[in-house]
């Protein structure tokens, strides 16, 4: 039986005039089922090691407490190896890129993270430029991925040595009491830790910008445009020139200028609750603007999207109303769309059922339409993680990957980067390790093998907004089966899911009447394709997880394959390094009879038949000049084709 193929690969494709990779634009994408991949960019790929020391900064603090090297380029060559796209990543949030203090601080080490701000208008030169930051945006928009910019707007970075003479006045900043924690009191008005200016976020007087800020401009050749877009905002806006109005300012032309989808807003409880709402206003503003100036740039029309840090918010436990530290706040009401959840990781530890309910609970009760929890297992600064010693990697992906709401991974949860890194680091700072890309070259390391994981539930949890977005229902207990069911704003999504032991799925399984007989459907972990019969379906799976879902990838309109035999090619090795093998079950074959081209993420053939060596029932492939990343192989074969997704590392 013919039919038109759908690319079971981690990636999909088109081989006519437009191409896609898996995080396709026109995919469905709601906040609600997001994958966001929190990354501390100096800790993730250094791009280019000509930035490795900007400022005078030397690596003469703490362990793990300088500057590494990673930048906004490493991100940029990941993004365009794919590396996201296979993640079935559609959010990226990256730790603040702005100026931040060039000195040390005893003890704290160097401003890497981006949370001790200078100069909110300017990119840290560690990390790249200003130019460099917008083309990091347009690559992400590219596949598909929205940017979440984290911003802070409680403290400036601390006053050190080298920024002498550069601290912001005390009509900006308080530099004292410490805060107490005990109620909006003593967490608002107040610096978080000493030594950490806490801005005047509820001061309405009119401040004048510090000399040397003006200085700095004047000597980079800005100052003019930058007291330009100052007097042009506080004309349209009308609002006092207070603090915390010229820091929204500069944050949102990040937005403006760029084209960011939205915040992950540090630092929550300790600014009064009204700013965030005079910020997400202005935050609407300015993507409305920048999607009018750029539709052929945008992803969507959906508004500017904030998510906060609460610390402590423990979603199900609290509902709307964070409850701690004297707290009684619907932050919900003021600004964000989504916070932060700080229980997953703690009731990752019960059983599937017992997360799933709870979550459907919250995610389709508790919080209301439109608003949402992030789940994370892992961050930057929370000492209480879920299997810190990454022993329980596969079932982390599981859980986090099919819980109702948003995901976070962060940065090496896919690869078990170490969370124990010894060498002297300690307190947040062994959360911060460097990106274990090296430890991904041994294809049968956890590292791989947790990534693979990672991707195959990734991809499903992509292509069906259902997974997290969508109603749960748990349909039997032995073994343990669900659906989720999504019918919102004229789109529908369905998708089932087995768990059990290994080799326990490879007979008939019942699809519950969620999709009639001749349905092609798909198992997203193995990658299997089939159809409903008599109300059941046979992948044929060894694994002990099913993920079935209708493939929504592109269909490949100039191909057809008998989808009863999809692996009559073998490629191997995949990954494979500058060259590979690919045979196939036919003998005597002349190189007459096999067509074969290999295209990249852009749609470019990049390899044809003169560039491969085809000898009986197999062919050797060079591949030395293609750069890291993925591709698909298409190779015709007597009237068969096929379409083969590899990964050049």
């Amino acid at each position: 039986m013919k039919k038109n193929l759908l690319l079971w690969a981690m990636i999909t494709f088109c081989l006519s005039k437009h191409s896609y990779s898996q995080s396709d634009k026109n995919l469905p994408f709601v906040w609600e089922n997001a994958t966001v991949y929190f990354v501390l960019t100096d800790r993730f790929e250094n791009g280019d090691s000509s930035n490795d020391i900007s400022y005078g900064r030397p690596q003469d603090g703490p362990p793990l407490r300088n500057y590494e090297g990673g930048d906004l380029q490493g991100l940029i060559n990941k993004i365009e190896e794919g590396y996201f796209d296979a993640l079935g990543v559609n959010a990226l949030w990256i730790t603040p890129p702005i100026e931040n203090i060039y000195g040390s601080v005893p003890g704290a080490g160097y401003g890497f993270h981006g949370y001790w701000a200078k100069d909110w208008t300017n990119i840290d030169a560690n990390l790249g430029t200003n130019a460099l930051f917008g083309t990091f945006v347009d690559k992400a928009h590219e596949h598909g991925i929205r940017v979440l910019l984290d911003v802070v707007l409680n403290h400036v970075g601390p006053d050190t040595s080298t920024d002498q003479n550069q601290s912001w006045p005390d009509e900006w900043v308080r530099r004292d009491p410490d805060c107490n924690f005990q109620g909006p009191n003593g967490t608002i008005p107040c610096e978080l830790v000493n030594n950490l200016p806490d801005i005047r976020t509820d001061s309405n007087d009119n401040v004048s910008l510090p000399n040397w800020l003006l200085e700095k401009w004047n000597q980079e050749g800005r100052r003019a445009q930058q007291e330009n877009e100052l007097d042009n905002f506080f004309s349209r806006t009308g609002k006092p020139r207070s603090p915390r109005n010229y820091i929204i300012k500069w944050l949102t032309d990040y937005v403006r200028k760029y084209g960011v989808d939205g915040f992950r807003v540090d630092t929550v409880k300790h600014v009064e609750e009204s700013v965030w709402k005079e910020l997400e206003a202005e935050g609407i503003i300015a993507l409305r603007e920048w999607k009018n100036n750029n539709p052929d740039k945008k992803l969507d029309d959906l508004d500017f999207w904030m998510t906060g840090e609460v610390f402590n918010y423990n979603a199900p436990t609290m509902g709307r109303n964070f409850t701690g530290d004297g707290f009684n706040v619907d932050y919900y009401n003021n600004g964000f769309a989504n916070l932060i959840n700080f229980e997953f990781r703690f009731n990752a530890n019960d059983g599937l059922e017992s997360i799933f309910s709870r979550y459907d609970n919250l995610l389709q009760n508790q919080l209301g339409e439109g608003k949402s929890a992030m789940n994370f297992l892992t961050n930057h600064d929370t000492e209480q993680v879920f299997d810190r010693n990454r022993q329980r990697t596969f079932e982390a992906g599981t859980k986090l990957l099919l819980a109702p709401g948003p995901a976070q991974i962060y940065y090496g949860d896919e690869t078990a980067r170490t969370l124990t890194p010894g060498g002297g680091a300690e307190g947040d700072a062994t959360l911060r390790s460097n990106m274990n890309f090296d430890e991904l070259d041994n294809p049968n390391s956890i590292a791989s093998l947790t990534l693979k994981h990672y991707q195959k539930i990734g991809k499903f949890r992509r292509e069906h907004v259902s997974v997290g977005a969508g109603k749960h229902s748990k349909l039997q207990d032995s073994p343990y089966t669900f659906k989720r069911e999504y019918n919102k704003n004229g789109f529908e999504d369905e998708t089932l899911v087995y768990t059990g032991n290994d080799n326990e799925f490879a007979g008939a399984l019942n699809v519950f009447g969620i999709w009639p007989d001749d349905t092609l459907l798909q198992d997203y972990f193995s990658g299997t394709l089939a159809t409903v019969s008599n109300g059941t379906i046979t992948f044929g799976t060894t694994f002990g997880l099913v993920l079935i879902g209708e493939p929504t990838s592109r269909i490949l309109s100039v191909d057809e394959v008998d989808v009863k035999d999809p692996v009559f090619v073998k490629a191997w090795p995949n990954p494979f390094t500058n060259s590979l093998q690919v045979s196939f079950p036919i003998a005597d074959l002349k190189p007459q009879d096999a067509q074969v081209e290999m295209y990249n993420l852009l749609g470019e053939k990049v390899l044809d038949n003169e560039q491969i060596i085809i000898r009986e029932n197999s062919m050797n492939i060079i591949a030395s000049n293609l750069a890291k990343g993925m591709y698909l192989l298409k190779i015709s074969v007597k009237n068969r084709t096929q379409v083969v997704q590899l990964i050049k590392k």
